[in-house]
């Protein structure tokens, strides 16, 4: 007769860092990414300046309190928490934010401009780089930031990359200064170039860098101008996804050694697509969508906020002015090239 066991079921177990010692361990840390990422969001509020979203002031903080003071030993396990999962987290609920209907309204010839400014974007950004004798992490992270979406695009492509975070503060800074001259300048722009409202917004969400510049700069043209450039940016969010995915391809191609260097699938990535999927097939209500986009935000902000904290001033110094420079020429090639395609295509 078989004996019948009388031991409790099996549960899976808890995930790593929701087991009390681990938990207990990245709750310090986490806590003062969440308090910085807080008082980003504050000072947003209060100062009211477009250029300058959260995500741009959590990492500044972040960098001030590293450099005044060191990062806390304490907060260690916690900051890499911020890093990696919540980072990841806030990147997949980015999806929340589009909707395959939102992708159409900008049309065909719409999506191929920006698809293509992408590429080109991305493609001659690296290949400068090399010319210039930037380090390959740090051109491909300034790439992504000038050709995707800023600051969130270089953390996202920072996730397949591996750069040091002295890297990705480096190449933000470029991305938040040079969106911020040509959300100033587009306007102007415009004028001399005599666009209309949707060529216009097209340009701008093609081009600049930040969505919270995308619409301060296209709505100055007009409410259908920054309808079109935030669907326009929007769209150009979406192609996030299979930037990263052909990122984690490159980096796998091209390891070196006897032990190729495999790059984590970038799961997150795929709960982006799913949650574009939602967004398309669900209709969420305005105010659940504006609190999805504050929390994404604010997580997103959490990310940079521990990048900062783990920010050595004196090792960006080191790398001297040709970041930079390649920053710019990505810039005004992102500028030059979209409004070309614009005036050939999409008059």
């Amino acid at each position: 007769m078989e004996a019948v066991s009388t031991s409790a079921p099996a549960f899976p177990k808890a995930p790593p860092f929701l087991r009390a010692p681990a938990f207990l361990a990245i709750l310090p840390g986490v806590a003062l990414t969440a308090a910085i990422a807080a008082a980003a969001y504050g000072l947003c509020l209060l100062l009211a300046i477009g250029a300058l979203s959260p995500m741009i002031l959590a990492i500044l903080l972040g960098v001030g309190l590293r450099n005044l003071f060191g990062a806390p030993a304490w907060a260690a396990p916690g900051i890499a928490f911020s890093l990696r999962k919540i980072l990841r987290f806030a990147i997949a609920l980015l999806g929340l934010q589009l909707s395959a209907a939102q992708i159409i309204d900008v049309g065909f010839t719409g999506l191929a401009i920006i698809a293509a400014t992408l590429v080109a974007t991305f493609c001659f950004t690296t290949r400068l780089g090399r010319w210039l004798g930037v380090e390959p992490e740090l051109a491909r992270l300034i790439a992504a930031g000038t050709s995707i979406c800023g600051a969130s695009a270089v953390v996202a492509a920072n996730a397949i990359t591996r750069a040091r975070d002295e890297d990705v503060a480096y190449a933000i800074a470029c991305v938040t200064v040079f969106g911020t001259l040509a959300m100033v300048s587009y306007p102007a722009l415009a004028d001399l170039a005599r666009l209309g409202p949707r060529a216009y917004g097209l340009w701008a969400g093609a081009s600049i860098h930040e969505v919270a510049q995308v619409i301060a700069a296209s709505f100055q043209h007009g409410r259908e101008a920054g309808d079109f450039g935030a669907v326009a940016k929007l769209s150009r969010v979406m192609l996030l996804a299979p930037t990263l995915l052909t990122l984690a391809f490159m980096a796998g191609r091209g390891a070196r050694g006897a032990e190729k260097f495999s790059p984590p699938f970038p799961w997150f990535v795929i709960g982006f697509l799913a949650l574009v999927g939602v967004s398309s097939i669900v209709a969420i209500p305005p105010d659940a969508k504006a609190a999805i986009a504050t929390t994404t935000t604010i997580l997103l902000s959490m990310a940079l906020a521990a990048m900062g904290l783990e920010t050595d001033i004196a090792a960006l110094r080191a790398k001297g002015l040709r970041p930079l420079a390649l920053g710019l020429a990505a810039s005004v090639f992102v500028s030059g090239f979209s409004l070309a395609l614009i005036e050939a295509f999409f008059r």
